[in-house]
C-alpha cells in the first residue's frame, strides 16, 4: 500500500469514529435532557386527591319527598332535591319567554324528582340558601342567594336578581333507581 493509500483510510476511521462519538453523545443529552425533564412533566398531572374527586358516588334512598342534601364534588356543593309532585308541576308550568336563561324543566333533569345543581350562584359565586328547613328560598320554592338576591325556581332556572345564568347541571347519571355518579 502507498502512503497515501494509508493516510484515507486513517483519515476514513478518524470520520466514522467522530461520527459514532457525535451520535453517542446526542443520544446520552437527548435521554440526559428527557429524564430532567420528567419531573417536570409528571409535575402537571392532577393530583390523587383530584382524581379521586373527579367522580362523587351519591345513595338517595335516605331522601324523602321535598327534602334536600348538599354533597361535595370537585370541590364544589352539589345539591341534590327530592322534589315533590308540586315542585315537578310548578317547575314545568313555567313560560319560558319570562325566564332570563330559559330551558325547560325537563332538560335539566334525568328523573323528574331529583334535581341535581351545582350549589354556586353564577353571578359571583357565591353559595344560596335553601338546601336547609327553615332557609329562605325566594318566590319561587328554590333557592335564594343572600348576597345579591337572585332568586332561582325548583328547576334552579334564575328567575330574579343579578345572576345571568341558571345554577348549572352537573353531568350524572344513576347508577340505581337510587344512585347516583355526579362526574
Amino acid at each position: 500500500m502507498t502512503a497515501k493509500a494509508q493516510d484515507t483510510g486513517a483519515a476514513g476511521d478518524d470520520e466514522t469514529r467522530r461520527d459514532f462519538l457525535l451520535l453517542t453523545t446526542g443520544v446520552v443529552g437527548a435521554a440526559g435532557a428527557a429524564l430532567s425533564a420528567w419531573p417536570f412533566i409528571d409535575s402537571m398531572n392532577p393530583a390523587a386527591d383530584v382524581l379521586a374527586l373527579s367522580t362523587t358516588e351519591v345513595d338517595l334512598s335516605p331522601v324523602e319527598a321535598g327534602q334536600s342534601i348538599t354533597v361535595v364534588w370537585r370541590g364544589k356543593p352539589v345539591f341534590i332535591r327530592h322534589r315533590s309532585e308540586q315542585e315537578i308541576t310548578a317547575a314545568r308550568a313555567v313560560d319560558l319567554s319570562t325566564l332570563r336563561d330559559p330551558v325547560p324543566d325537563e332538560d335539566r333533569e334525568i328523573k323528574p324528582q331529583w334535581l341535581v345543581v351545582v350549589g354556586i350562584c353564577p353571578h359571583l359565586g357565591c353559595i344560596p340558601l335553601g338546601q336547609k328547613p327553615g332557609q329562605p328560598r325566594g318566590e319561587w320554592g328554590g333557592w335564594f342567594c343572600p348576597c345579591h338576591g337572585s332568586q332561582f325556581d325548583t328547576s334552579g332556572r334564575i328567575r330574579k336578581g343579578p345572576s345571568p345564568t341558571n345554577l348549572v347541571v352537573p353531568p350524572y347519571q344513576f347508577t340505581e333507581d337510587t344512585s347516583i355518579r355526579i362526574g
